[in-house]
């Protein structure tokens, strides 16, 4: 009986890892397919919001997506009118606290927009601030969008039932 319960979790381990490096292959795909300058993103986020069930899934993607949103905008703005400085992204931290707060976004929101604040305005880039937000946007989306779709068409096993 052991034994078995034993084979049962390390097949469920296998599935589980095969159906993780599935997505993380499929949106980093689908981003060089479409493009993307730093193709890496769709991925990580992939990888960030993948979970057992599409219900689980949904709520994470939100937040990722409205910290997403906020921290490249914040950043372009910033970036476009202030230039990267460490004070200036200071502020910008601060205020995506309040704007978190004011649109009940909640503290992963938060922390979503401070990675996508710290890529814009810390990591010095080619180009104008609107477009790297705007591609930062377009590669997290289509992680979300990618892993949305495996726990659809995929869910785990344990969310399945």
């Amino acid at each position: 009986m052991a034994g078995s319960r034993k084979s049962g979790t390390w097949q469920a381990v296998v599935v589980h890892s095969v159906r993780t490096t599935a997505v993380a292959i499929a949106s980093f795909l689908v981003a060089r397919l479409c493009r993307l300058p730093e193709a890496y993103w769709a991925p990580i986020t992939a990888l960030v919001i993948t979970q057992s069930s599409l219900g689980a899934a949904l709520a994470v993607s939100r937040q990722r997506l409205v910290g997403t949103v906020l921290g490249a905008g914040v950043g372009a703005l910033a970036a476009t009118y202030f230039g990267m400085h460490w004070l200036v992204f200071a502020i910008c931290v601060f205020l995506l606290g309040l704007l978190c707060a004011i649109t009940r976004s909640g503290n992963s929101a938060y922390r979503f927009a401070g990675v996508t604040l710290a890529i814009m305005l810390l990591i010095p880039r080619p180009g104008p601030a609107w477009t790297i937000a705007l591609h930062r946007f377009a590669e997290v989306s289509l992680g979300i969008l990618v892993a949305l779709a495996f726990a659809y068409v995929w869910p785990e096993p344990d969310a399945a039932s």
